[in-house]
């Protein structure tokens, strides 16, 4: 069990993610891919990745980096799962630029823990570790296995996320920490977490980060660090959906091909421009500006000035809207 240790002014540091974080989902999802856990939530999303990399070559040899970086069960190297709030690309060079002693450390640290449960030899060694090639690697996981779905991973989270906020709108901090039952339960100031190991982390008034997962399973994870920012990975709710269906096809029957097209590309990558949008549709730049001012004052799409750029971004309608007909 992990159990938490809050203190006033932890309760008041209570942040809560939310959107899919991609590192947690990239480490998350790799867990899933080398069990049969969740076979309703993930069996066809898993049977499909499996085949893929069965078939492609190519795709085996670039993801190969990561071959025993993250087992099914037992300690993750932390240098994995960077803050990824200013995207996945920020997160990436963030590993990049982990100290070799700090992998070192955590490497040796997985190879005992593997050793432990007795699967010597499946950690990678430290000399034999590049960074930059890991985190090439992730990327490409992260494009061929999960960004596929992030639309759908994304409107999954924002429902709970607006579950979660009304309580706490509604109830308070401890209205928030009670929701998390079953797989947590707050006795005051302890919060006491479904875990496989023994744990005792006091907060110390950093305040926790609650991130909300898709491809989290059964129950929470955090860093195995306690000197590191605070943060508790959470399942969310899933619905039986087979991530291999097409996305958008409600949507294409309530707003027509073009616009639902637009608002998918839109949907699939967080935060684009017109010409990408265009580019991506195969729409002419003449008439992307008008759909996409259509898509806005409808509420499915937020457009913000970002340099000399406007980038457009998929409102939680507009994501529950595609989401319409799975």
């Amino acid at each position: 069990m992990l159990r938490l240790h809050f203190t006033a002014d932890d309760l008041k540091k209570i942040r809560l993610l939310r959107h899919p974080d991609p590192t947690w989902e990239i480490i998350c999802s790799m867990c899933r891919l080398k069990t049969d856990e969740g076979q309703t939530a993930f069996g066809t999303w898993r049977s499909t990745t499996r085949h893929r990399l069965l078939r492609d070559e190519r795709l085996r040899a670039a993801l190969s980096p990561l071959r025993g970086l993250v087992p099914s069960v037992g300690y993750i190297p932390d240098f994995l799962t960077p803050s990824a709030a200013d995207g996945l690309p920020a997160a990436l060079d963030t590993i990049c630029s982990t100290s070799p002693r700090e992998v070192s450390h955590q490497l040796t640290r997985l190879d005992t823990v593997q050793r432990g449960i007795g699967r010597p030899g499946t950690a990678p060694r430290p000399s034999d570790t590049n960074l930059l090639v890991i985190a090439r690697a992730l990327d490409t996981y992260f494009e061929t296995t999960v960004r596929p779905h992030w639309p759908r991973m994304r409107a999954v989270v924002g429902a709970d996320v607006d579950v979660r906020t009304r309580t706490l709108l509604d109830g308070g901090v401890q209205a928030l920490l009670e929701g998390l039952a079953p797989f947590a339960r707050w006795r005051d100031p302890v919060l006491e977490v479904d875990y496989p190991v023994d744990r005792d982390v006091s907060l110390d008034g950093r305040g926790l980060l609650l991130i909300p997962s898709f491809f989290c399973w059964r129950r929470p994870t955090a860093p195995a660090n306690p000197a590191l920012p605070p943060v508790l990975v959470y399942p969310v709710a899933k619905s039986p959906w087979d991530l291999a269906q097409p996305w958008g096809t409600g949507a294409a029957r309530l707003l027509g091909r073009t616009r639902a097209a637009i608002l998918s590309a839109i949907a699939r990558r967080d935060g684009r421009t017109s010409s990408d949008v265009a580019h991506a549709v195969g729409v002419a730049q003449s008439s992307i500006s008008y759909q996409i001012t259509v898509l806005r004052e409808s509420g499915l799409v937020s457009s913000q000035r970002s340099g000399k750029c406007v980038v457009h971004t998929a409102t939680p309608l507009g994501l529950q809207i595609l989401e319409a007909g799975h």
